[in-house]
């Protein structure tokens, strides 16, 4: 008997190589597939023109409702991600829906721009699978009597330990997504399914060519999907244009040399654009959104020995007795680095890195590991 045989799963599926490969071996494997693709309705995202604003548009293939879409600027989740979505469904025969998530969507929208605003960095794809790919599309699964959702990160769920599942890295460590899960609850890991985590991305595009999958050769997602020019601080200005004012660039020693459009241009530990010349390199080391200033140094003045996060999440029994040894990651694309942890509070943490680390940048997500096993993460407060 197959390892999925009468277990319903929801499939995140995003028109991407990724998704469509989870869906194609979770259906091999004797899963109850339904697919879904997320409509998000964002400026460059998929609207329907019908205007049904349903919370689940069925389009069960292959015998599916023609959706009219209109078509806007090519992004992750666009209309031709959508399109690919549904093909890749017809092609295995599963059950397709588009969920009109537009409003739940917002609010991840205003968090990047109150984020920015704030003088902080933002990470909506954290955001996004906390609130939307685990959160509402997993009351979504309930709903249709479905016993997990599964989507095409790179990662893995353990499920040998007696204490409970344990969120992993994904065995190819130059694609491992676990950074953006850490905010998974423990609870919600016994219904997560992630087929493609044991894969590195060569096999998975062979897997996608084996099963005739459209999408095999389709090119990475790389930008944020409601920032698809990747200008972030025109989206801001769009969206609080009183927010977003010239100010002055001050130097180590608080002396102003220069001004800028605005600090949302600028983020921790950038060199270029900055638009003041003192004839050597210099670097944004700080950003005071009240006083609507940035300050520049020299590359030592980004190193930090420590951090603190709040808004935890832990997935290991948090350790509060005093500081235990991990891995740190403080940005998405940054591989770990050694250091220790300890929980400071019900929601905070402080990390000592072994080796300063530059550019820690609040708003960012700190994650910390035990070897492969995500011991949790949170939110960075501010890095000394």
């Amino acid at each position: 008997m197959k390892p999925g045989h009468g277990k319903k799963v929801l499939v995140a599926m995003s028109g991407g190589v990724d998704s469509s490969v989870a869906a194609a071996l979770l259906k091999s494997d004797g899963y109850d597939v339904v697919g879904c693709f997320m409509r998000l309705g964002s400026e460059d995202s998929v609207e329907e023109t019908d205007h049904d604003e349903s919370a689940a548009t069925a389009c069960s293939t292959p015998n599916a409702r023609n959706v009219k879409l209109k078509v806007h600027h090519q992004g992750c989740c666009s209309v031709n991600d959508a399109s690919d979505a549904r093909l890749v469904a017809a092609m295995l025969d599963v059950p397709f829906y588009v969920l009109n998530f537009k409003k739940d969507f917002g609010r991840i929208i205003n968090y990047f721009v109150d984020e920015y605003n704030a003088g902080r960095t933002p990470n909506p794809c954290v955001r996004c699978n906390d609130w939307l790919k685990f959160g509402k599309l997993a009351d979504y699964a309930r709903q249709i009597d479905a016993d997990f959702v599964a989507t095409g990160h790179y990662a893995r769920i353990d499920h040998s330990d007696p204490a409970g599942p344990r969120l992993l890295r994904g065995k190819d460590h130059k694609k491992d997504q676990s950074y953006v899960l850490f905010g998974s609850k423990t609870r919600s890991l016994s219904h997560m399914l992630l087929p493609i985590g044991e894969l590195e991305k060569p096999r998975v595009r062979e897997l996608a060519h084996e099963f005739k999958l459209p999408v095999f050769d389709k090119p990475d997602s790389q930008e944020i999907c409601f920032v698809p020019d990747n200008d972030y601080a025109r989206l801001v200005a769009k969206r609080t244009p009183d927010k977003v004012k010239p100010g002055n660039v001050l130097d180590r020693e608080g002396n102003v040399v220069g001004q800028h459009v605005g600090h949302q241009h600028y983020t921790i530990g950038q060199r270029r654009g900055i638009g003041v010349a003192v004839g050597h390199p210099i670097y944004v080391t700080d950003r005071d959104a009240d006083a609507n200033t940035i300050t520049v140094g020299l590359k030592e003045d980004l190193l930090s020995t420590t951090l603190v996060a709040d808004e935890c999440n832990w997935l290991v029994a948090p350790p509060r007795d005093g500081f235990v040894p991990c891995q740190v990651k403080i940005r998405y694309n940054s591989t770990p680095v050694p250091g220790r942890v300890r929980a400071t509070g019900d929601d905070t943490l402080e990390v000592r890195f072994d080796h300063s680390q530059s550019a820690v940048t609040p708003g960012q997500a700190v994650v910390v590991y035990d070897g492969d096993v995500v011991m949790g993460g949170g939110w960075i407060a501010s890095g000394s």
